[in-house]
């Protein structure tokens, strides 16, 4: 009988559990050949809690690190001891990370002090400042350097890694596993549980879908954010903010000051992924300075305005339905009401083109895990985006 591979999966945070749970999945496709462990670090436990209900992934282990007022040093420290542990008792044959965490570096540091192999999922993406955004680019690029298999999502990725000196024969071009997910998740007849979400009427308004959260944004730059959106509420009648307002103490006060009591303003607690992906696909245009929005709401033909000066997602920006407008005042005021006021402007960035999936990443991902330990003879076909 032929050995399993027996693969680990780590991850601790909401966005990498949306992008591996397609993973989780599809491994159980294939029980003749892989043995899947999932081991969480909960560096996020409400958040990620949710995801793992949803798509119904009972962890093999939970380090349950999540502290209040944890620090990079913390979620670092307490990851790594953790996962020190659990590698030595199960010492799997890979371990796979996701993206750009804290957990993600941890996970992959702590996996080549054992000499296990690491997949990194969502490989190369770059914005070249290692400050920005912070510690995402850092964490990836450190996890980059240790990992032997190198999942890219576009092309756009394998050609970042490639200048880095990784060999193209350990990268493979995959797609997005976001994309998987929002298959999974996004429905036309979804119903939503929150009252207010419930009673929108969403032919009638015009839904701005707000996230903010990135520390580089902290205090002023999101007060500027704020202010804009105030006037552009106020000036086009049937434009209604909906902000699902981070739980960070420093992102509350400002929002509370600047847009608190406002008719058209409304503030509401984060949403589950179920909702909020959904939420994104009601919506008539999104503001945000997340990462992994940038390549959900293009999915869904939404027009995205990044509150970022950088990106580490380049490729809808080339395709010209994300745009960075950075957090002046007057340019996001001016960017985000063209969109909701020039119907060829708004067309253009919703009809132009998906880079990031097609909703097969995983399978991939899967093929070429088989691949690189001789379960299947030839690599699954690279992800191109169709243009």
């Amino acid at each position: 009988m032929q050995k399993k591979i027996k693969v680990m999966m780590v991850f601790g945070t909401r966005p990498e559990a949306i992008k591996m749970a397609p993973l989780v999945l599809q491994m159980r496709k294939y029980p003749e050949h892989i043995l899947p462990i999932v081991a969480v670090t909960a560096q996020h436990r409400e958040m990620l809690d949710q995801v793992l209900e949803l798509f119904k992934i009972h962890p093999d282990y939970d380090l349950d690190i999540m502290a209040q007022g944890q620090t990079l040093f913390d979620i670092t420290g307490r990851a790594m001891k953790g996962l020190d542990t659990v590698l030595t008792k199960e010492n799997p044959d890979l371990v796979l990370v996701h993206g750009d965490t804290t957990t993600t570096f941890a996970g992959a540091l702590a996996a080549y002090y054992h000499q296990i192999s690491v997949g990194h999922v969502e490989a190369g993406l770059r914005t070249h400042n290692k400050y920005s955004p912070y510690p995402e680019e850092m964490n990836r690029r450190l996890t980059g350097a240790i990992a032997d298999l190198h999942f890219a999502p576009t092309e756009t990725s394998k050609n970042n890694l490639l200048a880095e000196s990784v060999g193209e024969e350990d990268i493979f071009v995959t797609g997005n596993t976001v994309i998987d997910a929002l298959h999974h998740t996004v429905r036309d007849d979804f119903e939503f549980k929150d009252e207010f979400l419930k009673h929108i009427d969403f032919k009638k308004n015009r839904i701005i879908l707000v996230t903010t959260h990135r520390r580089e944004n902290l205090g002023e730059p999101m007060r500027h954010v704020y202010k804009a959106l105030k006037t552009l509420v106020e000036e086009i009648p049937d434009a209604h903010v909906v902000f699902p307002v981070h739980k960070n103490p420093k992102v509350r006060e400002v929002v509370k000051e600047e847009l608190g009591g406002l008719d058209k303003v409304h503030l509401i607690d984060p949403l589950d992924y179920e909702p909020f992906a959904n939420l994104i696909n009601r919506a008539c245009l999104v503001l945000t300075d997340s990462g992994g929005i940038q390549e959900e709401a293009p999915s869904l033909g939404k027009p995205v305005l990044v509150l970022r000066d950088t990106t580490e997602r380049p490729e809808a920006v080339m395709a010209g339905t994300v745009k960075l407008i950075g957090t002046d005042r007057d340019r996001v005021y001016n960017e985000a009401k063209k969109l909701l006021t020039d119907k060829e402007e708004y067309k253009k960035m919703s009809e132009a083109y998906n880079p990031y999936g097609d909703g097969k990443a995983a399978k991939r991902i899967i093929d070429a895990i088989l691949y690189r330990y001789k379960k299947l003879d030839t690599p699954p076909e690279a992800f191109k985006a169709a243009k």
